[in-house]
Parts: structure tokens; sequence; C-alpha cells
């Protein structure tokens, strides 16, 4: 038994080294949690940016509810845990040789690999839409340049004018977050464009608390926002990013002030790189430990997964990466491996002292995940205002809470 063992397990943790690629809420999670867990586990995290701004909270930017800075956050606090911070993109996986090469050209090898890569967009997936049309007309679906851009052009947008986003059929990153975006442009506008107005383009009919958008958005907005679902014939088809228009399904030509088009999405690409994506472009991975299933070793985390009915949420990212760095200690030390249980929340904030939240816990059960009987749930649909203005506040404590649990502040 001795001489069949992972020479890795019989030596011990102190001699492995994992590699993580992705330092968002999955990636960063991973990382600090090995550390805490086995401190003389060898822990690098890979990630192109110096400071991580995130999606969570983005919205608020667009608002003017939030400053750009405050939804960022640096490595210091990693890197004080003892995590070895790399600042470059991963560009490709080996799986034989078990190494990661960079984008410097450096070669790292790994015991363990953790894909936290989040989602890339599927360019021309909708014609017309590839990343040259993410300049004119944004998605904003990666925190960065592409939400600093959208921000101008609604500061920038004539009085009256018409705010076009286009939302994706399911699965796609934060599945309420087309919805709040809506909410909080309505709410920019009311200060600033009181007669402009929004119409939302959705290539589905049902979305994640559906109920309580539409009841706050028409309590706080009146009928600013305008939802077109898949019946409707609210499936986008063509777009045309210099003249900012987009064609349905039915052949409805709509044309925009300002135009945000939230394409469908995928894996980011290193996952294909190494080789554990499936046909749909995500992930599959197994349920008590988040390995992948199609290369031993290396685990997948967060956006880029296939893990429904866990959305795919931040909260479920930081979920997720505690349950893997557990798995993975115990398998390189010979532990008892974790029981895997899983929780969510997602908060959406509608207004100033407005919010609302779906929740849930999962478990693995039979080879997938499947949700807990009667636990979870969303906000209650007339609570009265203080319930809305708790909710508002809870979300502001998650978000300061996650950040601190993950980044150190």
């Amino acid at each position: 038994m001795a001489l069949a063992a992972p020479s890795i397990v019989r030596a011990g943790a102190g001699s492995a080294r994992v590699v993580i690629v992705g330092g968002g809420f999955g990636g960063a999670t991973a990382a600090r949690y090995l550390k805490l867990r086995a401190p003389q586990l060898r822990v690098t995290l890979i990630e192109p940016a110096r400071r991580f701004y995130t999606c969570p909270f983005s919205n608020l930017y667009l608002a003017g509810l939030r400053s750009w800075e405050s939804i960022g956050h640096g490595y210091d606090g990693l890197r004080g845990a003892g995590v070895e911070l790399v600042h470059a993109q991963a560009e490709d996986v080996d799986t034989r040789l078990r190494t990661v090469r960079l984008s410097t050209g450096q070669t790292l090898g790994w015991d363990r690999l953790v894909l936290s890569p989040g989602v890339d967009m599927r360019w021309n997936a909708l014609e017309g839409y590839d990343e040259a049309a993410s300049l004119l007309a944004p998605h904003a679906w990666k925190a960065g340049p592409q939400t600093q851009l959208l921000r101008r052009q609604m500061e920038a947008m004539e009085q009256g004018g018409t705010f076009v986003m286009v939302i994706p059929e399911n699965p796609f990153r934060c599945p309420p977050g087309p919805y709040e975006r809506a909410a909080m442009l309505a709410h920019y506008f009311s200060r600033h464009n009181p007669r402009a107005k929004i119409l939302l383009l959705d290539a589905k009919d049902n979305f994640s608390k559906k109920g309580l958008f539409q009841q706050g958005w028409k309590a706080l907005y009146g009928d600013m926002i305008e939802w077109v679902g898949l019946t409707d014939d609210g499936q986008v088809t063509r777009v045309d990013a210099k003249a900012l228009e987009v064609q349905t399904a039915f052949g409805q030509v709509h044309k925009a002030s300002v135009l945000n088009v939230i394409p469908p999405q995928k894996a980011g690409f290193i996952a294909e790189r190494a080789g554990v994506v499936d046909a749909s472009g995500w992930v599959p991975v197994k349920a008590e430990s988040f390995e992948t299933q199609r290369v031993a070793g290396i685990y997948a985390l967060g956006d880029a997964t296939i893990a429904a009915p866990m959305p795919k949420s931040a909260f479920v990212a930081n979920t997720q990466a505690k349950l893997a760095a557990a798995a993975i200690v115990a398998e390189l030390t010979g532990r008892v491996p974790p029981v895997a249980s899983y929780a969510n929340t997602c908060y959406s904030l509608l207004a100033p002292g407005y919010g609302i939240s779906v929740a849930g816990v999962y478990r693995a059960e039979q080879g997938g995940i499947a949700e807990v009987p009667g636990s979870g749930g969303v906000s209650p649909a007339n609570a009265d205002a203080a319930f809305r203005a708790a909710e508002a506040a809870y979300g502001e404590s998650w978000y300061a809470a996650i950040c601190a649990d993950i980044w150190g502040r």
C-alpha cells in the first residue's frame, strides 16, 4: 500500500506545490485557505492584475454610489499569509509534465493545480458582436476598463435617450447582475437624466428574483425600465455596434443611445488549454471536491464550473474554494476528506436603502450537487421599508466581510 500511495502523500504536504490560476473570489480564497490549513504547503497564485476589481458592487460604481477604488483589492494580505504571487498571464498547461507556462516565459511545476479563471466572452455568438465591437458597445461583465467605459457613456448620454441592455440565456456570470444593473442605471438616470429609458432585451422568460426586481423597479422608478423577455421577442440575434442597433429573433430593430451587450459566456481560456472543459464550454467537476472530471489533480472553481443548481456568484466561488482547499490538503496529507456542503447568498441593491436577496444551501448527492430541501429562499414580496433597508445593509456588510476574508481588508 505504501508503494502504491502517491509519493506526495508519503512525503507530506511540506514538499507539495499547489499552483492557482486566477486571483478573484475563487482563486484568492483557495490560496488563503490552503495556507491556513497547511502552512508548510507551497502555494503560488498566478494573477496578471496587481489590483483586483470586483464585479460585485461594480453596478454601484455605475450608479455613482461607489468610487472605483472602493471595489479594488490588492494582494499584500495574501503575501503576508505566505502565498507566493506571480503577476503574469497563464498561457498553457501541460497535464503530463504538470506544468503551467506563463506569459513571461516562466514555467511552473505543480502537484495540484487550481483553476479559477472566471469567464470569457463567446465572441460572435451574437452576430456582429466581437471584441472590437465591445469597445463601442461594452459588456462591462469583467470589472475594469469596460466598466469605466460604460460609466462614461452613461454620463454622456443625451437627455431622454434610451439605454439598451442585451441579456443572454443561462448559464452566465451572476444571474441577478443585469437586473441589479438596470436598477442602478435607473437610480443614476433619475437624478441626472430623468427622461431616459432603459430597455432590457432578454433571451429568457424568467430570471433570478424576477418578481422582486419588477416590484422594486415599478415602485422606485415608475416606467423607466422596460423588460422584454424571450416570448415577447427579447432575444437579440444581431448587433451593429457602430450604429448602436440590435436586431431580435423576429426581426425588430432597436436603436440605442448607449448599448450594453452582455454576450453568452464560457470558462476562461486557460481551462480549455488544460483540457478540462466539455462541449458546453464549462468545466464539469466532482461535487465532493471540485476536482475536474476530465483531468485528475486539477481543481476548478467559481464561474468556470458546471455546478448547477448553484449559481455563478462570488459567494459560491468563495465557498467552493474553501471546500476544495480542505479536499486538497486532505488528499496531500492522507487526512479524512471534508463533507461537501455549500452555501450561497446574492444581495441585490435596487436603490440606497432598498435591498433584496436570494439564498441557498447545497450538498454533494449521488454524484452531483443538490439543493438541501427547505433551505434558502428569497426576500418576501411585500416587505416593509425597514426590511428592505436591512437587506441593503446586509449586502454592504457581506461585501466588506468577504473581501476581508479573501484579500485581508
